[in-house]
C-alpha cells in the first residue's frame, strides 16, 4: 500500500487522485437563470444527497481563478436552480453543455435541449431528462482556495418540487433499469448502471 501526503502534490494531482478514486460520481445537470435571462446548463459529478427532511441536495461548483461559474453566481443571484438526473438517453447533450461559453451565450440552446418552465420557481427545466428537481438555493458556501480567492462554491438546495417519468416510476419508487443512469469516471470515461446484487444489512 502506499502511502501519499497529499500536501506533497500539485492540486492537479490531488485532483486525478480523487476523480479516479471516488467513483462511479453520478452527475447532476444544473440549469440556472442569469439576472439577464440567459438559461444556463451544466454539469456536475461532485453531487449528492444531504438530508431528506427537507429533502436537500449538494453540488460543489469549482471556480477559476477564485471567480464564479455561471452555475454558482447565477443560483446565487437567482436563490434558484434545478437539478436533472443525467441518463443514457441525453448524456451527449450533456456533455456538449460543458463547453466554455460567455455567460449571454446558453449551453441549452448550443446542445439543441428543449426548455419546460418549473412549477414553484423561474428557472426551467430540461424536457430530455426523466427526473429533475426544483431547488431553492439554501447555502453558498465558498470553500478551499484562499481567503480572497476560494477553490469552489458549495451549493445546497432544498427541493420544492420533484417532476418524474412515469416510465422510471412505480408505487413511490425509482426503477434504476428504466432510468438508465449515467455517472463520471476520470478523464474522458462515464459509466452505465452495470450489474445491481442487493446485501441485507445486520439488524
Amino acid at each position: 500500500m502506499i502511502a501519499i501526503d497529499p500536501t506533497s502534490l500539485s492540486e492537479r494531482d490531488n485532483y486525478k487522485l480523487m476523480i479516479g478514486s471516488i467513483i462511479p460520481r453520478p452527475i447532476a445537470f444544473v440549469s440556472t437563470l442569469s439576472v439577464s435571462g440567459v438559461l444556463n446548463a451544466a454539469p456536475f459529478s461532485y453531487f449528492n444527497i444531504v438530508t431528506a427532511n427537507p429533502p436537500m441536495i449538494s453540488i460543489s461548483v469549482q471556480r477559476k481563478n477564485g471567480a464564479r461559474k455561471d452555475t454558482s453566481k447565477n443560483a446565487v443571484e437567482s436563490g434558484t436552480f434545478v437539478v436533472h438526473i443525467s441518463d443514457e438517453s441525453y448524456i451527449r447533450q450533456i456533455n456538449e453543455t460543458a463547453a466554455n461559453l460567455p455567460p449571454e451565450e446558453s449551453e441549452v440552446i448550443l446542445a439543441g435541449l428543449t426548455p419546460i418552465p418549473s412549477e414553484k420557481i423561474p428557472v426551467p427545466g430540461i424536457s430530455e431528462a426523466k427526473i429533475r428537481m426544483e431547488c431553492v438555493l439554501e447555502q453558498a458556501i465558498p470553500l478551499g482556495g484562499t481567503e480572497g480567492a476560494p477553490a469552489c462554491d458549495l451549493l445546497i438546495g432544498r427541493i420544492v418540487c420533484f417532476h418524474v417519468d412515469e416510465a422510471v416510476y412505480e408505487n413511490g419508487r425509482i426503477d434504476p433499469q428504466a432510468l438508465k443512469p449515467v455517472s463520471r469516471l476520470a478523464g474522458t470515461s462515464y459509466s452505465k448502471l452495470g450489474e445491481m446484487f442487493s446485501i441485507e444489512r445486520p439488524l
